[in-house]
């Protein structure tokens, strides 16, 4: 059964920093590609990073510079390290792979940029 489960979110100031993590269970993790989606209240869930099995990466533009995503395949975990973090941050991040045309979530972790 494959499963994720974020952790790492929380309340930071405008400037500040948060690491969040997802640790896969269920799945054979350095194979797949991973991905950090977020949700912003009244908005649609976004692509935020994702990260290949050889370590390539991509980011949307608007976190580009700010945010990083990594992986430890022997910890079957996935970072997201977020910098410089500002207000328009502000959603609930998800973890997300896809695996034999099955796409899986975890529960997701809030983070809330404020003063």
């Amino acid at each position: 059964q494959v499963q994720l489960v974020e952790s790492g979110g929380g309340l930071v100031q405008p400037g500040g920093s948060l690491r969040l993590s997802c640790a896969a269970s269920g799945i054979i993790f350095r194979i797949y590609v991973m991905g950090w989606y977020r949700q912003a209240p009244g908005k649609q869930r976004e692509l935020v990073a994702t990260i290949t099995s050889g370590g390539s990466t991509n980011y949307v533009d608007s976190v580009k510079g700010r945010f990083t995503i990594s992986r430890d395949n022997a910890k079957k975990t996935v970072y997201l390290q977020m910098n410089s973090l500002k207000p328009e941050d502000t959603a609930v991040y998800y973890c997300r792979t896809f695996i034999g045309g099955e796409t899986y979530w975890g529960q997701g972790t809030q983070v809330t940029v404020s003063s």
